[in-house]
């Protein structure tokens, strides 16, 4: 019989939550890599922020670091950036040490915060004017206005922007200077739909101009367009690291639909080929199976028997939403 789950967490057969994960392996060369994390750890009193995280990021990849609120991302992005401390472990970023190296660093890199760090009275155009004083090489204040669709802002204070207009800003900040590696913090976050897709193009630009890029994102969506590799981690440890669709690939083969609230998620166990039954809540359910084929029959033939009339029915392989709640066990932050 099937699994119920109706908390969005990984299950045994026994019914218990399953925190136990494979040690992960990443196959980049350390020497080549242009960012190496080798067993890093972080603590904060008795709380272990990242715990013995270890992996390599290549030169010119999009990397997301993905993992629910807490789970070290932002500890270890700031480790990475020169402007945290660690504990243990060894770091390499473009082949420095960001914690005593960060004067040779910081100048080839651009960071985009997930909120706050600009004045709020400052102008875009003020910004990016004193900005551009601090690099030999750097872009035009016009022209990056102009990029993120803020020219005819360019004179409002900053306080008055929009929230995307905001995070807009920021990524013109972060890339004024032609930075090698890019860090982004929740690029896309409140921004509507049309902005959040050419912000999308302006980071795969980015990346075909040669920069090294490190994403962190709760969009699913944003982590598939734009990541060439993906880690996601959980208590400060690396839980799997793979290609977007590898990750889905591997993950198995799942049958979704919508129906009646009422449907009751222990009618639906008793389908043979159904392995676990998530209940997502207003109608909406996803099983996981073996035999995807076999499984569309049988639940088919279960509605026909019942009249229950099953909308939006597909199969296929396990999003990236999927194996992320498989992993962690916790709902994504949108």
């Amino acid at each position: 019989m099937a699994s119920i789950n109706t908390t969005s967490q990984p299950v045994t057969a026994n019914g218990h939550v399953n925190l136990a994960h494979s040690p992960v392996q990443d196959t980049v060369d350390i020497g080549s890599a242009a960012v190496s994390i080798t067993d890093l750890h972080k603590r904060y009193g008795d709380l272990k922020a990242v715990d013995g995280l270890s992996f390599q990021i290549r030169p010119g990849e999009i990397f997301a670091l993905l993992g629910p609120n807490g789970a070290g991302k932002t500890t270890t992005l700031e480790i990475l950036e020169g402007y945290r401390s660690r504990d243990g472990g060894a770091v390499s970023v473009l082949g420095f040490d960001p914690q005593r190296e960060a004067t040779q660093l910081k100048p080839l890199i651009g960071v985009m915060l997930q909120s706050g760090g600009i004045y709020p009275t400052v102008t875009p155009f003020e910004l990016l004017e004193l900005l551009n004083s601090f690099y030999p090489n750097a872009r035009q204040p016009a022209e990056l206005l102009d990029l993120v669709g803020l020219t005819d802002s360019a004179s409002t204070r900053y306080k008055q922007l929009s929230g995307g207009q905001q995070r807009r800003l920021a990524l013109a900040a972060a890339i004024i200077g032609h930075p090698k590696l890019l860090f982004l913090d929740e690029p896309t976050s409140a921004m509507d739909p049309q902005a959040r897709r050419v912000t999308w193009e302006l980071i795969e630009a980015q990346q075909q101009q040669g920069t090294t890029i490190i994403l962190t994102t709760h969009s699913m969506e944003e982590a598939e367009r734009l990541a060439d590799r993906v880690a996601i981690i959980d208590h400060g440890k690396l839980l799997t690291l793979e290609e977007p669709s590898a990750l889905r690939r591997n993950g198995g083969s799942t049958v979704r639909f919508s129906g009646p609230a009422s449907i009751d998620p222990a009618d639906l166990a008793g389908i043979p080929a159904a392995n676990e039954i998530i209940a997502k809540g207003s109608g909406q359910f996803v099983i996981e199976t073996d035999d995807p084929i076999a499984l569309l029959d049988e639940l088919t033939t279960w509605a026909r028997q019942r009249g229950i009339l099953l909308d939006d029915l597909r199969a296929g392989h396990e999003t990236l939403e999927d194996v992320f709640l498989r992993l962690t066990g916790h709902q994504i932050r949108e």
